[in-house]
């Protein structure tokens, strides 16, 4: 049950709103050059936030200069119907260049607060920015909601000097157009992907940060629930809830998780944090990390799957071998059937706790209540929906209170997810646990909506509140797949270590080319 198929049937996503265009700051040459899909005619391609920092310390390129070519990329990939019109951005942020502004100032007098100073980034809809940037979770419901306040992480990313560039959105899959860019951070992978921003922020309930990233090419950081505050976020369920960095690199996604993590009064479970968020997560980053290091192999996967896949797990269990990882077989996911067939329920009663609280704190929505959003939706179905109703509302509206004897029991089902990987964990002595991060991108139906291609594992370490990790493995025809590394909980540390070792050794991320064609035969 993961964020993308908990929404799918809900029409709290859909909506898309058109971005601000700043075609007036580019003159046409740079605008074509920019959406050329030859990467040697863009600066900033594959880019990381070292790359970006040396250039500005040297006086190359400013956080102003490095923002216009972000924004001028967007224009040109993104929005202009004579490229590939990914839509991943939706909507940009009109302060972008003023803040950028102030911050080349602040170097300019000696002043640099760390590695994300002057660094562009994009963040999820489902985050508040206290600024001119709307927060509607792809909502028509929630169009025209400006939040108050920074929600937390984003107050942690402007004290870290980032340049909050905009929203991502629903979008097309940079490497096939016509395929699936999963969700529901699907915006923020794709434009990752796509070199439209350095890094970026989602969100993840259940798969919503790992799936789109592995299909997107990228790497993607589903940290402890806990390590990163959820307060000023639209919810779906405080049990699983949280955001996660997105980057082409490790170490880019360890810098945004050192920027982001933090204790925050008002959202109180970051409080198990204290004592065991760490100041620097970028000095776990060994490449020689793997040696001496036990990894279990989630068992399904070595024969479950597409063929090309499968090839793909198979090619990197050698490379973490010859890199000095001792890897055992395991049985996980058989373990779980408890705790799978409750987590639906428990995000039903959570979802609808927590979006009425949320509402109920967002004085300029037109929306108050979940009852609220499924009357506006009924009222306006053509608009908000399209192409698939809102059941999942409707079910998570019957849900009584979070005191319910229902409720209860299926969150003590879903909790015992966290005692089975630690004792499969301390059984076999394990580092870590590996698998396959989910199937190849499917293709964009609009009738029968998502399909799987292939078992994911996304599951166990979001039912448990745990850390998860996931790094480009390699192509099938075109088309991206991620391994995924996970462990017990606050063990992101060591899940660093080896997902960093593995990158450095295997190489696997490759940039997107915008294909704009007939579908592969993957069989």
């Amino acid at each position: 049950m993961d964020r993308r198929h908990f929404l799918r049937s809900g029409s709290l996503a859909g909506f898309s709103f058109s971005a601000l265009t700043f075609e007036s700051f580019f003159s046409p040459a740079a605008r074509l050059a920019a959406g050329s899909r030859n990467a040697a005619d863009f600066p900033l391609q594959e880019a990381t936030i070292d790359e970006l920092q040396q250039k500005m310390a040297s006086g190359e390129y400013s956080s102003v200069s490095i923002t216009k070519m972000y924004l001028r990329r967007i224009e040109a990939i993104d929005k202009d119907k004579k490229g590939p019109a990914l839509n991943s951005v939706i909507e940009l942020n009109p302060d972008a260049l003023t803040i950028a502004e102030g911050l080349d100032a602040e170097r300019k007098a000696g002043k640099v607060r760390g590695p994300l100073h002057g660094i562009p980034v994009l963040i999820k809809d489902n985050i508040n920015s206290g600024d001119k940037m709307m927060t509607t979770a792809g909502s028509l419901a929630l169009e025209g909601h400006k939040a108050g306040k920074d929600a937390f992480i984003v107050g942690q990313l402007r004290e870290a000097g980032a340049v909050l560039l905009g929203r991502g959105g629903q979008t097309k899959n940079p490497y096939l157009l016509a395929r699936n860019p999963s969700g529901s951070s699907a915006g923020s992978g794709s434009a990752v992907s796509a070199n439209l921003c350095a890094v970026a922020i989602g969100t993840e309930t259940n798969g919503s940060v790992v799936s789109p990233a592995s299909v997107n090419g990228i790497v993607g950081i589903k940290p402890t629930v806990g390590l990163l505050s959820r307060g000023g976020i639209i919810p779906i369920s405080k049990t699983q809830d949280t955001a996660g960095p997105m980057a082409r690199t490790v170490k880019d996604a360890a810098i945004l998780l050192t920027a982001l993590a933090g204790i925050d009064p008002e959202d109180p479970v970051t409080q198990e944090s204290q004592g065991k968020a760490k100041q620097d997560y970028t000095v776990f980053l060994d490449p020689n990390g793997l040696k001496g290091k036990k990894i279990g192999v989630e068992k399904s996967f070595l024969t479950n799957g597409q063929e090309g896949v499968l090839a793909l797990f198979h090619e990197a269990l050698d490379l973490l071998r010859v890199q000095g990882a001792t890897v055992i077989e395991i049985d996980l996911q058989k373990q779980l059937t408890d705790a799978n067939a409750a987590e639906g329920l428990v995000l039903q009663y959570e979802f609808k706790d927590g979006l009425n609280r949320y509402l109920a704190t967002a004085t300029d929505a037109k929306v108050k209540t979940l009852a609220d959003v499924i009357a506006f939706n009924q009222q306006n179905a053509k608009k908000a929906m399209p192409w698939f109703r809102q059941e999942t509302l409707e079910k998570s509206e019957t849900r009584g209170g979070l005191d319910s004897v229902e409720y209860t029991d299926a969150l003590k089902k879903l909790l015992t997810t966290r005692q089975i990987i630690d004792d499969v964990i301390r059984q076999n002595q394990l580092d870590a646990i590996c698998g396959t991060t989910n199937g190849l991108a499917c293709c964009i139906d609009l009738v029968c909506g998502d399909y799987h291609t292939g078992s994911g594992f996304s599951g166990p370490a979001a039912m448990a509140g745990y850390p998860h990790i996931t790094v480009p493995m390699g192509t099938v025809k075109d088309l991206p797949a991620g391994i995924s590394f996970i462990g017990s909980a606050y063990t992101e540390p060591q899940l660093l270590t080896i997902a960093y070792a593995y990158e450095q050794a295997s190489k696997k991320r490759v940039a997107p080319a915008f294909i704009d064609g007939p579908m592969p035969d993957l069989a």
